[in-house]
Formats: C-alpha cells, sequence, structure tokens
C-alpha cells in the first residue's frame, strides 16, 4: 500500500460499530483512535463509516481524536483564547468562511515550515552537527593561534593557519548573514 492512500488510490475504509471499535478494512484489524492518529501523522488518507448506516462520520473522529490529544495532559496546541474565538465563530455570518481560511492558514503554515528546514539543510550542507562541529573547530583554532602562537605547527606556519582561520570566520559571517536575509524575506 502506498503513503497515504489504500489499495486502488482511494483512501483506506475504516468501519465504526456500534460497540465503539474501529475495523481497519485495508488490514482486516481492530484499530484505535491513537492508530487514526499515527496514521494521520503519516499522511495515510482514510475515511471512517458508520458500519450500521454507511455514514462518513470522519470528521466526528478526526475531532475526537484532538480533543483526546489536548486533554492527553502533554502541553495543548489549542490556546483557550482560541478556542473561544472559534466558537464564537458558530452562526456567525463568517462560518462558511471559515473553514477555507483555517485550511489555507494551515497550509502555508506548513508551506513556510518546509522552506524553513530546507533553507537549514541547505546552509548546513545537509549534515548540521557534522557543520556546527567544524565550525567549532575552527573557531577553537582561531582562539588558539591568537593565544599560543606555535598552536598552529612548527615555527614559520603559525601565520598562515591565523589567516585560515580569519577566512573560516568570514565566510561564517558571510552564511549567518544570507541565512538573516532569507528569514528576513520569508517573514515579509
Amino acid at each position: 500500500m502506498a503513503k497515504g492512500e489504500g489499495s486502488a488510490g482511494d483512501p483506506v475504509i475504516i468501519k465504526k460499530y456500534a460497540n465503539r471499535r474501529l475495523y481497519n478494512t485495508s488490514s482486516s484489524s481492530y484499530i484505535t483512535l491513537d492508530d487514526l492518529a499515527k496514521m494521520t501523522r503519516e499522511g495515510v488518507e482514510f475515511q471512517v463509516l458508520d458500519a450500521k448506516t454507511g455514514a462518513d462520520i470522519t470528521h466526528q473522529i478526526l475531532t475526537q481524536i484532538i480533543m483526546e490529544e489536548e486533554a492527553s495532559g502533554a502541553e495543548q496546541m489549542l490556546p483557550i483564547s482560541f478556542l473561544r474565538q472559534l466558537i464564537a465563530m458558530y452562526g456567525n455570518s463568517m462560518q462558511a468562511l471559515m473553514p477555507h481560511y483555517l485550511e489555507a492558514s494551515m497550509e502555508n503554515f506548513q508551506a513556510n515550515q518546509r522552506k524553513l528546514e530546507d533553507m537549514f539543510k541547505s546552509s548546513m550542507g545537509g549534515n548540521a552537527f557534522a557543520k556546527m562541529a567544524e565550525t567549532n573547530m575552527a573557531m577553537f583554532k582561531a582562539a588558539a593561534s591568537a593565544f599560543m602562537p606555535n598552536a598552529g605547527g612548527a615555527a614559520g606556519e603559525e601565520a598562515e593557519p591565523a589567516k585560515s582561520s580569519e577566512d573560516d570566520l568570514e565566510a561564517l559571517r558571510a552564511q549567518m548573514a544570507a541565512m538573516q536575509k532569507k528569514l528576513d524575506s520569508l517573514g515579509s
């Protein structure tokens, strides 16, 4: 089964029985709300149907997952002020626009998050920890050569490591300035 879809490009069908049990027709197994939350995080498309009536109850189940996540004792994602504003929108003349607005806002947020992650990865050369370690070592060598002139190697070599360290620091400053410029452009 491909990520995000059932066997023929359709969503995975989950049946909810009167005894509140959820049955995954794709894997032929009973699952829990936690399993559905995991499937959602993995990008698996699914549709929850009432086993008796055939009614689509996906919205109710997703809302139930959110409520359980919010009540789990972990850090809550939905602030009280947001919840109050959301409740106040029910019955408001703008209610019909809210689903589209919220969906577009979430898509924009996720797109910006991906851009920031991509920018961070590209500025760090793919392996952030290796790049940070390399930068830290260059800074350490620069400090060592400033305080211990012979730390760079043999007697005639101390000027070259200091110059190399200065070049490394200048390159680091340029990278930081470029990163700041990209962050500023994303923010506007």
